[in-house]
């Protein structure tokens, strides 16, 4: 390259950095080496004593997935956008010139990540690393869930019956081998319930709005003291949110506390959480046929004040993230979403070390 060009880049590069290149606060933020040892021990990486084309780079790979968490791409689009943005190239340690991953490097890559569970060894790295800064789970955990959405399927009658009673797409279309590759039989069709309670003039609830989803749903335990995601699930849109109780509340937090809403309610949850030595800050259920006590409302508002904080990390990765499930199958939407988690955590530790510097 020539020189004055060279001297040219690096002053562009220098401006972004002035201008307040997120990424370099990212890279600041947060310690991405610390995960080369499990990212190369859990992919079973060589050490070129076989030959053959050396892989890329762990740690940059990583990083490129956390990108495409960020910005919601398609691999075909990841594998442009690391060609064509400056800013991009430079966070993950590449040069003009340098050989960059295509679409179906980063898809491997992912996948691979998923099936030797090094995704989720990861995440539990990250957490390790928040303890090493002293961002302990602190004052109890809230629990929640979001539906995340993918791309609708059309299918017959018969096909759905099919998909419910726990075919695979490779048993429900046998013949057809490039649109099973195609049919998502893990994520299922619910409804929606949300919108502001509107009333009647005699002061009785109007019905609630109903929108259909199809895709699959977030759920995720947060800290109360300092907002990380400690610990989530993944299950299809229709799976009950009570359910997930026991697989997302941990047992490490300073204090017992759990809060959540009323749709985690039963008593075989309060029992666990009773047995856990764990104490229950779920809202209760409005008696049926009568009105909610003046004594449990003023409860349950107490708790939606606390519990409103896990609603933030939901709005951050959809609105932010633009969330949505691109892939097909159980397995690669938690790897999508585990990857949403571990961005949404990098965003948040950045948030406290800038409350930290500012004192």
């Amino acid at each position: 390259m020539d020189p004055k060009s060279l001297f040219s880049l690096n002053d562009h590069l220098e401006a972004l950095s002035k201008d307040g290149d997120p990424l370099v606060v990212l890279q600041k933020a947060v310690d991405f080496e610390y995960f080369r040892g499990w990212l190369v021990e859990g992919l079973g990486y060589g050490d070129g004593s076989k030959g053959g084309r050396p892989p890329f780079d762990a740690v940059m790979m990583f990083k490129a997935l956390i990108l495409q968490a960020q910005h919601n791409l398609s691999d075909a689009r990841m594998e442009f956008m690391i060609r064509d943005r400056l800013s991009w190239m430079r966070f993950l340690g590449l040069s003009l010139g340098d050989r960059t991953p295509d679409e179906n490097t980063i898809r491997h890559f992912r996948n691979r990540m998923t099936e030797t569970g090094t995704l989720q060894r990861v995440m539990k790295a990250f957490d390790w690393q928040l303890h090493k800064k002293g961002y302990i789970p602190m004052s109890g955990q809230i629990v929640d869930a979001s539906l995340v959405p993918a791309p609708k399927q059309r299918n017959t009658e018969s096909e759905r019956d099919a998909i419910k009673s726990g075919k695979s797409a490779q048993e429900i279309w046998p013949d057809e081998p490039n649109k099973a590759a195609q049919k998502d039989t893990d994520a299922r069709w619910t409804l929606k319930v949300g919108g502001k309670v509107r009333y009647r003039e005699d002061g009785t609830p109007l019905p609630m709005i109903a929108v259909p989803v199809f895709g699959y749903k977030s759920h995720i335990s947060i800290d109360r003291r300092f907002g990380f995601i400690r610990s989530m699930a993944v299950t299809s849109a229709t799976e009950a949110d009570g359910r997930l109780l026991k697989r997302v509340v941990t047992t490490d937090n300073t204090s017992g506390d759990v809060w959540a809403d009323s749709a985690y309610r039963s008593r075989s949850n309060e029992k666990w959480l009773s047995d856990k030595m764990l104490t229950s800050r779920i809202h209760r259920r409005k008696p049926k046929g009568k009105v909610m006590p003046k004594a449990i409302a003023r409860a349950n508002a107490a708790k939606s004040s606390v519990r409103a904080h896990v609603e933030h990390v939901f709005a951050h990765q959809k609105n932010r993230f633009g969330l949505f499930i691109r892939t097909i199958g159980l397995k690669r939407a938690e790897a999508k979403l585990t990857l949403a988690n571990l961005a949404y955590n990098f965003n948040r530790l950045i948030f406290h070390e800038r409350r930290r510097a500012m004192g």
